[in-house]
């Protein structure tokens, strides 16, 4: 790509990054509030809906990209596909944004997309692992991992959406790498997706941290969850780099370990998973004196992380590949071990 190129691509995303701000700035207005309770980590009502930015912006320069710049077009079924679903998913987290619908009617609309996603083609069938090779899975087993996918990704961005720019500054981060990753690959549609998604967070950001005027809430958290997911997917394409289906999965490797941790402890526990808490690690971070502006910025940090061990990644050799995500598990173990440290010394007992 040329500097040319480039200063028109980052001047477009600017002018998407200037339309998220702008109805941003207009959900304010609006103000469908979030009422603070036990499990909230704000103590006054506060707008929420501001995703709704983040969504028209990344649609409009998807549409724009869809009428001038064929090269970076999946194809139209896969096109067609992704964004009819990923509006489906902003439309469902709306309306719970307003009405609070229950987790097993956010989950089927959830699935619904997602098969939608799937249903156009894209999903990952062949894995290419080092020394050996090719692994066809089957298109069966391929949807089915790949709509697995979807919904633990699209939930866990929705579920670490908890504390001020948390979630919304873990995906700028993702987004950034990911373009770059993209770039060098010359996967051009993940490129172009990425930049407008990480635009269209940008515009909102300002709103949201470190002082929060409004929150992203679930139109907001499933939708970047859900392209990032669908992102994720595409990237698992780029055929000349192995193992590239665990690129996306490294750049949110905090948010996904996260959550993760959180449900298998709180199976083991004997909780009921569908109920609400405030048992995630940001949450008991916080809650045991950890500034908030602080827990983001350890989450940018893991994604910053992820996004130089892909860099790494992309460059190691096949064999050494394998060793990489491995190593992003580190970090996470010893955030794991600091929060339970906080947590005893402030006397939090069960999560």
């Amino acid at each position: 790509m040329t500097y040319l190129a480039l200063l028109h691509h980052l001047t477009f995303a600017a002018l998407i990054a200037l339309v998220s701000a702008l109805v941003v700035r207009a959900m304010v207005n609006v103000r469908v509030m979030d009422l603070p309770n036990e499990r909230s980590a704000h103590a006054v009502p506060t707008p929420r809906g501001g995703g709704v930015g983040i969504v028209v912006a990344f649609l409009l320069g998807v549409s724009v990209l869809y009428g001038f710049a064929s090269f970076a077009r999946l194809a139209d079924p896969y096109f067609r596909g992704v964004i009819l679903a990923s509006i489906a998913i902003a439309v469902v987290g709306f309306v719970d944004d307003l009405r609070g619908w229950p987790f097993v009617v956010k989950l089927a609309a959830q699935v619904v997309a997602a098969l939608a996603a799937v249903g156009s083609g894209l999903f990952v069938e062949v894995f290419r692992v080092p020394v050996i090779g090719a692994v066809d899975i089957g298109w069966l087993a391929g949807a089915t991992v790949t709509v697995a996918w979807i919904l633990f990704a699209t939930n866990a961005m929705n579920f670490i959406d908890g504390l001020n720019g948390l979630a919304a500054g873990t995906a700028l981060v993702a987004c950034a790498f990911l373009a770059v990753i993209a770039e060098a690959q010359a996967g051009w549609f993940v490129y172009f997706a990425a930049l407008l998604l990480g635009a269209g967070i940008a515009g909102f950001l300002p709103f949201n941290f470190p002082r929060a005027r409004i929150f992203m809430g679930d139109v907001g958290s499933q939708f970047c969850g859900f392209v990032l997911a669908v992102l994720g997917v595409a990237a698992s394409r780029f055929g000349v780099v192995e193992m590239s289906f665990l690129l996306v999965p490294m750049l949110l490797s905090g948010v996904l370990y996260d959550v993760a941790f959180t449900l298998v402890r709180r199976a083991v526990a004997g909780e009921r998973l569908t109920q609400a808490h405030h048992g995630h690690l940001y949450q008991v971070a916080h809650r045991a004196g950890m500034d908030a502006r602080l827990v983001a910025a350890m989450h940018w940090g893991f994604a910053a992380l992820g996004g130089l061990v892909c860099l790494a990644f992309l460059a190691a050799p096949g064999p050494l590949k394998p060793f990489l995500p491995i190593a992003l598990l580190l970090p996470q173990l010893v955030w794991t071990l600091y929060v339970a440290a906080r947590a005893r010394r402030a006397a939090i007992g069960r999560w």
